[in-house]
């Protein structure tokens, strides 16, 4: 009968796991890289719109080759959609987060919440990523639809948690309540701290 090699087995489970390792990093490091194509590419359709901007333009700006791009995102559409999508999923991560933070008062984390979900992107720069987004709802499909809804319940769930006692169609009113002024502000002012003046104005008249 034969003996196994204790060394040949300990170099194989050695092997095995800087293999696992090596294939973890090279995934974070995708990971990470398309996230950072998608920045750019989020900025350059802001900067140029849609229709004019080129994967070209992309490409150069994130620092990848054209066909690298490709490789990534086999569209222009697949490209702009993506982009949108992390924008949208990481705004909606932030404010998750601020409301979680109920050690600080309701008002000031009801302000923190809608400044990161519509005052930062009010100004010459930022504001072009709101535009270019509401300008091009068919290439987005639901996402479009299913993130102000998400908002919403996180404004909603949050009231709801504070406002103990209250009927909860008087919570959804306040929550839809807000989030139509901060529409309408957002329009009508054109610096992000005029903005989140007027939101906590709106925010303690409606809190009490």
């Amino acid at each position: 009968m034969s003996v196994s090699d204790p060394s040949a087995a300990v170099h194989a489970a050695g092997s095995a796991v800087e293999s696992a390792v090596g294939a973890a990093a090279d995934a974070a490091a995708d990971t990470g890289r398309r996230a950072a194509v998608l920045e750019s590419a989020i900025v350059t359709f802001a900067r140029f719109g849609y229709r004019k901007t080129a994967m070209e333009e992309v490409a150069r700006s994130a620092h990848i080759s054209r066909p690298g791009l490709y490789f990534l995102f086999d569209s222009k559409e697949a490209l702009f959609r993506a982009a949108v999508t992390q924008t949208l999923e990481r705004d909606l991560e932030a404010v998750e987060h601020t409301l979680a933070e109920r050690e600080r008062p309701l008002r000031e984390r009801m302000l923190e919440a809608f400044d990161l979900w519509a005052g930062r992107y009010i100004g010459p720069l930022t504001g072009d990523i709101t535009v270019v987004i509401d300008e091009n709802p068919a290439l987005l499909g639901e996402i479009v639809e299913t993130t102000p809804r998400r908002f919403e319940a996180l404004i909603t769930a949050e009231l709801a948690a504070h406002l103990d006692g209250e009927h909860s169609t008087r919570v959804t009113h306040i929550a839809q309540t807000l989030i139509s002024a901060s529409i309408g502000i957002k329009h009508q002012v054109t610096l992000r701290e005029h903005y989140r003046e007027r939101m906590a104005t709106a925010i303690g008249l409606l809190l009490g």
